[in-house]
């Protein structure tokens, strides 16, 4: 893929691609600048829309996984698990009922429409987040409590502390799934004001539909980023898989 965006389309259909140094990957994105595809502000729309969702998520997961986890209230076991048992529904039965909703707000093509959805935490980051917080020992949050924290101080200073492998492995997971989100950007957008990178993809490959080299070169671009981001959590991952297998 890489190299098929470094070469002419001519030498792609004639199979030479490993190899090739008629071009490279800088004067593939020159191309899609003059090709009027609007790339650079397709990825900085995925970038902020993954970085809000990624914020959102996070936090409200986090809040509701240590109340799931440590607090009592009537019915939080029931509430948890009819929670948890959303994640057996299809995320296509919700695109119609989501995009209603939206269109009766009146956010049907911004940029809220595209996080909404998605900011307010995810059934598979809450249950990985209760299991961990109920890992934690009792004597720490006791310590805590001791010294004057409230629940919010036991959250901060002792229990995300305590869960960075957890975080950074969820942090991993909702980045990529964001980034790649096809189908709602898809259907809750239009234009180019808030396309993100893989309707843009999808859009370029329609559009040039004989220019595979324009079409390989968005794709890496797509790719580097979630690359760069495995590589710099590869050891929080190792780290939050080996915390699981020791307790």
């Amino acid at each position: 893929m890489t190299s098929s965006s470094r070469v002419a389309n001519a030498l792609i259909y004639a199979g030479m691609t490993v190899g090739a140094l008629i071009t490279l990957l800088p004067f593939a994105l020159g191309l899609l600048t003059l090709a009027g595809a609007g790339f650079g502000r397709a990825a900085a729309v995925t970038a902020l829309m993954t970085a809000v969702i990624l914020v959102g998520q996070l936090t409200f997961s986090v809040l509701a996984g240590y109340a799931f986890a440590r607090l009592e209230f009537p019915g939080r076991d029931v509430l948890f698990w009819v929670y948890i048992a959303t994640l057996m529904v299809p995320g296509t039965v919700t695109v119609v009922p989501l995009y209603l909703m939206m269109a009766e707000a009146g956010l049907r093509n911004t940029f809220w429409a595209l996080v909404l959805p998605f900011m307010f935490g995810s059934p598979y980051a809450i249950f990985l987040l209760r299991e961990h917080f109920r890992l934690i020992p009792h004597d720490l949050i006791n310590a805590a409590r001791l010294d004057g924290a409230n629940t919010l101080d036991v959250i901060t200073h002792v229990v995300v502390p305590s869960s960075r492998p957890v975080l950074a492995t969820l942090t991993l997971i909702t980045v990529v799934s964001q980034w790649n989100n096809f189908m709602w950007p898809l259907v809750i957008t239009s234009g180019h004001k808030w396309r993100v990178l893989t309707v843009a993809t999808a859009e370029l490959q329609s559009r040039f539909n004989a220019q595979w080299t324009l079409v390989m070169a968005a794709t890496t671009i797509a790719i580097v980023p979630l690359a760069l981001l495995f590589i710099a959590s590869q050891r929080h991952i190792v780290s939050s898989i080996v915390l699981s297998g020791v307790k």
